[in-house]
């Protein structure tokens, strides 16, 4: 049995839910990928990192923070598939969410494809991350799977934990600025399924696309695990 998240009210409805986790995650993509091709659009040598690092991580915290006390923010496959390898969801409803989770990111990779100058969209697909000159497949794995342990272990700690301060969304938005301002450069920083299969499809740019499900929910995983049973258990 799933082990409820008692910030979540029980008398949400599951389309409701399911709602909260498409338009969060809509949010999230066309904000953070929309930032990408803004930037490049407006300095073709190379996009700037913090602003795309700030877009990100601000869209995150204002998804999570409207969406936590509906569905609990998830905004993520990989957080939903550590929520349930720790029994906080059910198979169902991880189902539901992640779902969910993709239409709205590949609802905003549409539009960003059909709304943003072709000129900037193609150079970056559209905001789809890419590993970057030199980096393997191994080692892009290994960095979007750290970065998102990062992301998942501060979502633990900061909405999971019913011991942690009310700071909703701000956590996991600082996170993924951090993240991406280490790893941005050599995979695009998505830790996040979702928000890398958005704009990939869209744009029908599928290179390494694995790498963005392997990497974020071994990391998703292992903080979801490692919280669960050395830092929440009594």
């Amino acid at each position: 049995m799933a082990r409820a998240n008692t910030r979540i009210p029980k008398t949400h409805p599951a389309h409701h839910r399911a709602m909260a986790e498409g338009v969060g995650t809509f949010i999230l993509t066309f904000a953070g990928a929309g930032a990408v091709i803004a930037t490049q659009y407006l300095s073709p040598t190379y996009p700037a990192l913090l602003v795309i690092a700030l877009a990100n991580g601000l869209a995150l915290a204002l998804a999570v923070s409207f969406a936590m006390n509906i569905s609990g923010g998830h905004i993520n496959p990989a957080v939903t598939l550590g929520m349930l390898a720790v029994g906080r969801i059910s198979a169902r409803d991880a189902l539901m969410y992640i779902v969910s989770q993709l239409v709205g990111a590949f609802v905003a990779g549409i539009l960003l494809y059909g709304l943003f100058p072709a000129s900037a969209g193609l150079a970056v697909h559209y905001g789809s991350p890419s590993l970057g000159n030199g980096i393997g497949l191994t080692q892009g794995t290994i960095m979007e799977a750290i970065a998102t342990f990062i992301l998942v272990f501060v979502i633990f700690g900061t909405l999971v934990d019913e011991r942690a301060p009310k700071i909703a969304g701000f956590g996991a938005g600082l996170a993924v600025v951090v993240d991406a301002l280490a790893i941005g450069p050599f995979t695009g920083a998505a830790m996040n399924p979702a928000r890398a299969m958005g704009p990939m499809l869209a744009s029908l740019f599928l290179t390494n696309w694995y790498v963005y499900w392997i990497g974020p929910v071994a990391g998703a995983l292992a903080a979801a695990i490692l919280y669960e049973r050395f830092v929440l258990r009594k």
